[in-house]
C-alpha cells in the first residue's frame, strides 16, 4: 500500500493539521474520545495505523497510563511531521515505515484516525479486524475514529449537507466542499457504521460507537478478557 496525503488532500505536510479541522466536523472531540478509549485500560504498547502527522498518537502520550506507542503509516512526510510533533515524549514513541497490511506485533491497544476509509471493501476491513483481534492481547482494545455514511441515499445525502454545513463554517465554500469530496472519492470508501461495527463483532470483538459528530464516528471494540 502506498499513499501521498500531499497528493490526496492537496494541501502542504505543513498545512495539514490546520487544513483537516477546516476539513473534519468534531477532530478535536474525535481525537479526545479516542484516546481516551485507549488510555483507560492502561497499555503497554500502542499501535496507531495510519498515524499521520502524530495528532492521535499525542493525545494518547499525554495520559501517562499509557507506556509507549508506535506509529505506522506508508507517507514518509507524515512520519517526519510526526517526529517533530512528539518530541516531548520521543522516550515513549516509535516510527515505522510500513502499511498496516503488514503482520502486527502483539500489542495491548490498536488505534487508527481518518486512515482506515483507504480501504476500499468490506471484506478487506474483515480481514484487518481479524487480524487486529489475533495481535491484541486479552482485555486489549481496537478503536476507529473515522467516517461513516449511512446506507440509505437520503440519509447520506443529509449527512453529506451537515459536512457542508461544517466547511461552510470554516470558511469553504458548497462548491468547493464538494469538489474535495468527489475528488476524495478516489481513495476514500466510508462505510455504514453498522457494517462497521458487525465488522468487528465478527472478528471476535465486543463491538460499540462511544462518540458520534455528523459523519464522523469513535468506535471501539474491546478483546475481552
Amino acid at each position: 500500500m502506498s499513499h501521498s496525503v500531499r497528493q490526496h488532500l492537496r494541501v502542504d505536510i505543513d498545512a495539514y493539521d490546520e487544513a483537516i479541522r477546516r476539513f473534519i466536523p468534531g477532530y478535536e472531540s474525535m481525537l479526545s474520545v479516542a484516546a481516551s478509549a485507549v488510555a483507560k485500560i492502561g497499555p503497554d504498547l500502542v499501535l496507531d495505523l495510519g498515524s499521520g502527522t502524530g495528532a492521535l498518537s499525542a493525545a494518547i502520550l499525554a495520559y501517562s497510563e499509557t507506556r509507549s506507542v508506535e506509529l505506522l503509516d506508508v507517507d514518509p512526510e507524515m512520519l517526519e511531521q510526526a517526529r517533530s510533533r512528539l518530541a516531548p515524549f520521543m522516550g515513549r514513541a516509535r516510527f515505522r515505515l510500513r502499511s498496516f497490511d503488514d503482520p502486527f506485533p502483539s500489542c495491548d491497544a490498536m488505534a487508527a484516525s481518518l486512515s482506515l476509509h483507504h480501504i476500499p471493501t468490506m471484506d478487506a476491513k474483515r480481514v484487518l479486524y481479524g487480524r487486529a483481534f489475533e495481535a491484541l492481547r486479552s482485555g486489549g482494545v481496537f478503536v476507529n475514529a473515522d467516517c461513516t455514511m449511512p446506507v440509505n441515499q437520503e440519509e447520506r445525502d443529509e449527512m453529506y449537507g451537515l459536512w457542508v454545513d461544517h466547511m461552510a463554517a470554516h470558511g469553504i465554500e458548497e462548491a468547493e466542499a464538494r469538489r474535495h469530496f468527489e475528488d476524495w472519492s478516489a481513495e476514500d470508501t466510508y462505510m455504514p457504521l453498522v457494517h462497521e461495527l458487525a465488522a468487528l463483532t465478527e472478528a471476535g470483538f465486543e463491538a460499540c460507537c462511544v462518540w458520534r459528530e455528523g459523519p464522523m464516528s469513535v468506535m471501539v471494540g474491546t478483546k475481552l478478557a
